[in-house]
């Protein structure tokens, strides 16, 4: 039982990437997951359908299906990638911003359909008060809807957090496996039931992800409360 919780070295440096990419996933689509949420919420146009779609996709795809594509757009020889890496130096296929980047793709559906069901839960009649009173709109959204909207964006902001910690299929395709770069605990997992005598560490890095898992939940759950708290509103 005392091995069970003795971690090596190498499989806190496991751990270390894996916060490290999920930390860096949830900053990247922040922003972009919010513009669209409050789109797919407030605004009614021809494709609508489709950019709901697209933005989902990733939830109903093989996970190898993005890293398939990443690889083709942003691969050292890929559509993309090839000018990014030309022009600019930068390489994302095998590397850890890559798996960043699958991260991302797998995790933005999550956060904005958690921060789309909490915008399109805004009263609009305060929004529309509001900017009677000469407010212009991006002021109404940065202190009335986002303000009360914000236990739906939190949550979508754990929700793609925890995501990226469980993400494999789209990471191991474009990135691939590299320890020390891109093998973060879901691809260290696998690696560790591959050869022998890996059930043991195997097994550390499953209890550690479950209380990864476990542990985003109940921040999630009190930072969640506090926030209906704020807004005035009693959330058993």
């Amino acid at each position: 039982m005392f091995e069970l919780l003795q971690f090596t070295p190498s499989e806190l440096s496991i751990l270390a990437l894996s916060l490290k990419v999920a930390g860096f996933c949830v900053l990247l689509i922040l922003v972009p997951a919010i513009i669209v949420a409050w789109i797919l919420a407030r605004k009614s146009f021809y494709g609508k359908s489709l950019l709901d779609g697209l933005v989902h996709l990733p939830l109903v795809l093989p996970p190898v299906v993005p890293g398939f594509l990443l690889l083709l757009l942003l691969g050292n020889q890929g559509l993309i990638g090839q000018y990014l890496h030309r022009v600019f130096g930068v390489s994302l296929a095998f590397t850890w911003a890559g798996a960043v980047v699958a991260s991302a793709v797998m995790a933005f559906p999550l956060m904005v359909r958690s921060a789309r069901l909490a915008i399109s839960q805004v009263d609009r009649n305060l929004e529309v008060a509001a900017q009677s009173l000469g407010t212009n709109p991006m002021r109404v959204f940065f202190t009335i809807t986002l303000p009360l909207a914000m236990p739906g964006v939190i949550t979508g902001l754990i929700l793609a957090f925890s995501r990226s910690l469980g993400e494999f299929g789209a990471t191991i395709t474009f990135v691939g496996n590299i320890e020390g770069e891109t093998r973060t605990l879901p691809l260290a997992i696998y690696s560790y039931t591959q050869v022998p005598d890996g059930d043991l560490p195997a097994m550390r890095l499953v209890i550690l992800s479950m209380a990864l898992a476990l542990g985003a939940l109940m921040v999630s759950d009190k930072l969640e409360r506090n926030a209906y708290k704020k807004i005035g509103y009693a959330h058993d």
